[in-house]
């Protein structure tokens, strides 16, 4: 049979243009739809603004700390107008960098949602567009939870939209976004609340990773309420009052413009009509195999919207397997081990590998070995303040391989990331001894444990 395409992709986000190009690049004649701006959430909602708004709410303390050095010290205000008008500047920048490459690869646009007909099949706009093959890579949007007034709330993707600052915010969550935007408005000035539902905030990451931004975080003045939840959110003349339930005692709270919902994202599939192509969906994630491939065998799913780890490298990774398998003739599949990532808070935070208490559910309490350090970095003996900086070396007891490691504390994500080349391959507690440091530095500290 004859198709328009041979490949379809459903999303222009980081794993859609990856494996759209990839495939261009073995021959495949490929479409792709995407009603939005490219590049998905990372470059327009994520990772790119956000990772620019982190930078700009450090320069406070920069100005603060440089007095320890003997420079005079420093007034500056903030023009949120133009560091968001700035912002958006870099982003359209990279969408258009983003069209080129597709242009150059020859991948055909269609700026129009797309929806399935059958498996070979898709309805986009006004067109019928038939395709060999087709992926799903349409990514997630962030979830609203089910609180009376949660529709007067602004989710992660509006903190880039905000005309003016607010004064005071409160923030829903206690995952990595709601973290970095609660460190992110505080370096910027903003009074910040921080309602988490547990007794800690970053679930998932390890327990000292945990505690020690949590800790940082209060002593840089956020406010973060523990054990506790929304109950309602009215608006009124006098801002947003959040009413909270939480241990042991219930208060009310007034943010003066407007209280964010960072409480996680979900896949963005509810409008692609997939039972028209029989394709599973389990979790509310589409369910695929180790090949990304779907319940059905033509259609593809990567990224965010297959929920297995929501990390942009993660659906770049993913969608180049499936091109060089499906089309390339170099079958091979993505592995979900010792994925790197981080947390831009402040202070920031790193981790690859099993956290201390994954380890030991493992290998057992006596199969690892923990090595760890807590130190005060040499930049801040002259600006006064009490930062810590802590590093974490998991050991495998039976074979002394280096099975996770953890940094709290500045350029974390950077240290880390060549820490993870090692633990990928398979480096041994000994390697990282026989490694000389580089003096003085803080990364020295990983190869001077012991």
């Amino acid at each position: 049979m004859s198709y328009d395409f041979d490949f379809f992709v459903i999303g222009g986000g980081s794993g859609g243009i990856a494996t759209a190009r990839r495939a261009a690049e073995y021959g495949a004649k490929v479409g792709l739809a995407e009603v939005s701006r490219l590049g998905g959430t990372c470059v327009n909602r994520g990772c790119i603004p956000k990772k620019l708004m982190v930078y700009a709410s450090r320069f406070p303390d920069h100005f603060e700390e440089a007095t320890g050095y003997g420079w005079s010290p420093v007034h500056s205000t903030l023009d949120w107008s133009k560091l968001i008008h700035v912002v958006e500047e870099e982003v359209t920048r990279l969408n258009d960098i983003y069209q080129r490459m597709l242009d150059n690869s020859k991948v055909k646009i269609f700026p129009k949602y797309a929806r399935f007909i059958d498996p070979h099949t898709v309805e986009v706009g006004d067109e019928k567009i038939t395709a060999d093959k087709i992926l799903i890579a349409v990514g997630g949007h962030p979830f609203r939870p089910d609180i009376p007034g949660i529709e007067h709330t602004l989710v992660s993707d509006d903190m880039f939209k905000l005309t003016t600052q607010p004064k005071r915010i409160v923030i829903l969550g206690a995952g990595y976004i709601a973290v970095e935007f609660a460190c992110i408005m505080n370096g910027l000035g903003t009074e910040v609340t921080q309602i988490v539902r547990g007794d800690k905030i970053l679930r998932g990451f390890d327990d000292d990773v945990r505690s020690l931004i949590q800790e940082g975080m209060e002593k840089h003045g956020i406010r973060i309420l523990t054990n506790s939840m929304p109950s309602l959110i009215e608006r009124t003349e006098e801002g947003f009052k959040i009413h909270i339930e939480g241990d042991p005692t219930s208060e009310v709270i007034v943010a003066d413009a407007v209280a964010l919902a960072a409480t996680g994202r979900k896949p963005m599939i509810e409008h692609l009509g997939l039972e028209n192509a029989g394709v599973e969906v389990v979790d509310g994630s589409v369910a695929v195999n180790e090949y990304s491939v779907t319940s059905v065998d033509n259609i593809y799913a990567v990224g965010d919207c297959s929920n297995k780890v929501n990390l942009t490298p993660v659906a770049i990774n993913e969608g180049r397997a499936l091109a060089d398998t499906v089309f390339g003739g170099k079958p091979r599949v993505m592995s979900y081990e010792n994925i790197p990532s981080a947390v831009f808070s402040s202070p920031e935070a790193a981790s690859v590998g099993l956290t201390e208490e994954d380890a030991k559910a493992k290998y057992g309490e006596d199969g690892v070995k923990i090595y760890r350090s807590k130190f005060r970095p040499m930049y801040h003996t002259l600006t006064g303040k009490d930062e810590k900086t802590m590093m974490k070396l998991i050991v495998e007891t039976a074979t002394e391989k280096v099975v996770g490691a953890h940094m709290v504390g500045e350029y974390a994500a950077e240290i880390i990331q060549g820490v993870a080349i090692a633990i990928k391959t398979g480096a041994k507690k000994a390697d990282f001894d026989a490694t000389v440091g580089i003096h003085p530095s803080a990364a020295e500290e990983f190869v001077t444990m012991r």
